[in-house]
């Protein structure tokens, strides 16, 4: 799977670990910064993989901030994208299956490498459930993105 990561300089250690692990894993990652620990806007790095994921130059992103929360919310003001902000793997797999979520968020001061390794595995293992009751919430949270 070709997966955009992305991170702030608090989530700069993790970002680079998860990173690594996709990409041992045969994962097509694409890391788009931070490029160290030095101190960095958050939005920055979410609006590069959330553009390269509504574009369709990814199939997932992968964000990480100190909380993930920051991160989620900056993420969802692009069109297209579906952020959730996650510290389990139960989480992780219920925002695929119901919210077809196409990032995931975690916090580097929140979970741990193991924690976020499961999370970023079943989000991206996880398929959405494609049932009519979710089909349309996802069709109207769509449309919440185009009233002014």
């Amino acid at each position: 799977m070709k997966i955009a990561i992305g991170s702030d300089h608090a989530g700069f250690v993790l970002k680079n670990r998860l990173r690594d692990e996709l990409s041992a894993e045969g994962h097509d990652v694409i890391d788009l910064g931070a490029n160290s620990s030095e101190s960095v806007d958050y939005p920055d790095f979410a609006a590069l993989v959330s553009e390269a994921v509504a574009a369709g130059k990814s199939e997932r992103g992968v964000l990480v901030c100190g909380t993930g929360v920051g991160m989620s919310i900056a993420a969802n003001k692009v069109p297209g994208i579906r952020a959730a902000a996650v510290s389990d793997a139960v989480s992780a797999r219920l925002s695929r299956e119901h919210n077809d979520a196409n990032i995931v968020c975690v916090g580097e001061r929140i979970v741990g490498l193991e924690v976020a390794l499961a999370i970023v595995r079943t989000f991206i293992g996880t398929a959405f459930s494609s049932g009519e009751r979710h089909r349309g919430r996802i069709n109207k949270i769509s449309g919440l993105e185009q009233k002014p």
